[in-house]
């Protein structure tokens, strides 16, 4: 799964000196993206960071860190140095040079916890880990760290825009990885290992009942367990189908597969899935 392209740029972004930057243009030394560091000690911090936006504005995010970084270096006490730290984060996230960006973002964080940019920051530390969730196949270490980063975001700065941003990425989060359990699953099922298909289908049902997946774990539980012989818990699964799902093609799918063996949708025995169908029925399962 792709990261939605949802960027919030820092106010710093959008008070671009464009008056300046045609100053700095017409000096050669400084309008060498790759020209020697200490030739900037010749630059204020105030030009250093117009040029390091002017970077960002013709699509140099990588020229812009460099320019950045060199205010932290040049001016550390002042506040162009706050400034350019936050701006640094965001060059190098747009970059992807996500650990460099982290990094950045970090010290922002433990250099200026009130800082009225700290709450970006944060969110950029949350977006270092989740923009580089790639396709359901790959390790699922980064999208834990997502989302123990977008929760961060969501419980320190709850009315900004970024907790709002970041309530949306949580929740496409947290359903990549029941993708991940539902492949898995799928691929043991595929295979006829029916005991350790029913361990990953029941973590989406008990762990990640909000996700999207949960009508198709209900269903491929209904399938493992009549393969397994137990008529009982394939019964209760098909059951809980019926009441929060029936419209639903994995319903039908299950209704027939259990009418099919003549057996019903209803909840039967005293299995973990007795337990969910009784949370449903008293309306604490949704």
């Amino acid at each position: 799964m792709s990261a939605p392209k949802f960027q919030i740029v820092p106010k710093t972004v959008r008070l671009a000196g464009v008056l300046a930057f045609g100053l700095l243009i017409g000096c050669d030394n400084f309008n060498d993206p790759g020209m020697n560091p200490a030739l900037l000690e010749r630059y204020s911090a105030s030009e250093i960071f117009e040029r390091g936006e002017y970077e960002l504005e013709r699509g140099q995010p990588d020229n812009a860190a460099m320019f950045f970084g060199e205010i932290e270096r040049l001016y550390p006490y002042s506040d162009f140095a706050k400034r350019a730290l936050i701006m640094q984060a965001y060059a190098y996230h747009k970059d992807r040079d996500y650990p460099n960006s982290r990094a950045a973002a970090q010290r922002y964080v433990d250099f200026y916890p009130a800082s009225e940019d700290a709450a970006y920051a944060t969110y950029l530390l949350a977006l270092s880990y989740y923009d580089q969730i790639d396709e359901i196949g790959r390790d699922q270490g980064l999208t834990f760290q997502a989302l123990q980063a977008l929760r961060a975001v969501i419980e320190q700065y709850p009315d900004t825009e970024y907790a709002r941003s970041s309530i949306l990425k949580f929740d496409l989060a947290f359903d990549h990885l029941a993708a991940k359990e539902m492949e898995i699953g799928r691929y043991y099922l595929k295979r006829k290992h029916y005991a350790a298909a029913v361990n990953r289908f029941r973590i989406v049902v008990e762990d990640f009942q909000t996700t999207s997946h949960t009508a198709e774990a209900l269903h491929r539980l209904v399938e493992s367990y009549l393969s397994l012989g137990l008529t009982e818990e394939a019964q209760t699964a098909g059951a809980i189908l019926g009441l929060n799902y029936q419209s639903t093609e994995w319903y039908q799918d299950s209704y027939d597969l259990l009418t099919g063996q003549g057996l019903s949708m209803s909840s039967v025995g005293d299995s973990w899935l007795a337990s969910v169908y009784r949370q449903v029925v008293r309306g604490e399962w949704l």
